[in-house]
């Protein structure tokens, strides 16, 4: 099985002739609801994985920032969560990422293989195209998994005052309107647009040039090949966007256990705060969790996601 960046389309036949004609339903022999599916599993699979990394994350760009003066560890953020509240501090929070990782990413690699099939026409190679292709994704999904992420976050915190999702959304929507859900949106999508231009791009080039290296590995897509080039992209990707994973997680606690509140959602005035009070080492707190994150759930996700679509081209070829 090979998933490269060439589309392959279906043909059929006209009277007694074949001509190949493009279908905007299928790319790579697969359904558009097909993609949907496979999206949803490994983005689903990537997040409950690491989660407690993200948890991690999460404390490290508060108890630095709002909630302390010194800035926190990695050693420092596990212990105070696994001393005070346990294990299952680790894992707050999950069952709001479950609610959103799913749809998001549905929408996230359905947009990004249809984008991709169309901006790699003329160049199969295109890093710029993969590149867009995934900031179209990005700006999609994000829209559905950032409600979710807000109540992730704030879960996550310790000494929370929400008992679960379903009282977070309740007092959110009570308290501060429907708007306190979006109210990261922006910074999120200006965050994930570079993020996710670096990740499709390293991961695509990653891929190609690890199946040059194993040739044998270009005809059966193997494991080793997307779950290496999804790490390599997830490492460089999340590094380059720390800083702005830090305005987001400050913009969707804030007000929230000790949290410092922000009188907009400029990413600027964020900044110039965490500055002032960190100097500029505050914009990069949380950025070793971040990328023990991402490289690992980057290279979980992708490996996951060709895996689901093998499984559904198998199927198809099985109808044929």
């Amino acid at each position: 099985m090979s998933t490269d960046a060439s589309p392959t389309f279906r043909t059929f036949s006209h009277s007694q002739q074949s001509e190949p004609v493009m279908l905007t339903s299928t790319h790579d022999g697969l359904e558009f609801w097909q993609y949907m599916i496979a999206g949803s599993i490994a983005g689903s699979v990537e997040h409950m994985a690491m989660f407690p990394v993200d948890t991690l994350k999460t404390r490290m760009q508060i108890f630095g920032g709002s909630l302390s003066v010194n800035p926190v560890g990695v050693r420092q953020a596990l212990g105070s969560i696994l001393k005070l509240e346990g294990p299952a501090g680790l894992y707050r929070g999950i069952v709001a990422m479950g609610l959103g990782a799913g749809p998001a990413h549905a929408v996230y690699f359905s947009v990004y293989e249809f984008c991709k099939e169309y901006f790699t026409r003329d160049n199969p190679n295109s890093s710029a195209a993969y590149a867009f292709s995934g900031v179209c994704a990005t700006v999609m999904s994000d829209a559905v998994i950032t409600p979710m992420d807000m109540v992730k976050q704030r879960l996550q915190l310790e000494s929370s005052p929400y008992k679960g999702v379903g009282d977070c959304v309740r007092r959110v929507l009570v308290e501060e309107g429907v708007g306190a859900f979006y109210k990261s949106y922006k910074t999120t999508v200006v965050m994930n647009a570079p993020f996710t231009a670096v990740h499709f791009a390293t991961y695509e080039a990653a891929k190609r040039g690890l199946s040059e290296v194993v040739p044998e590995s270009a005809s059966d897509e193997r494991l080793v090949v997307h779950a290496t080039a999804g790490a390599v992209a997830g490492a460089l990707a999340a590094a380059v966007t720390t800083p702005l994973d830090v305005v987001k997680t400050q913009l969707q606690c804030q007000g929230v256990c000790g949290c410092d509140r922000f009188s907009s959602s400029s990413i600027g005035d964020v900044i110039r705060s965490v500055v002032n009070k960190d100097g500029y080492r505050g914009l990069m707190r949380g950025w070793i969790p971040r990328m023990l994150f991402h490289a690992p759930a980057a290279a979980i996700c992708w490996s996951t996601y060709e895996a689901s679509k093998t499984f559904f081209q198998q199927l198809n070829d099985k109808d044929k």
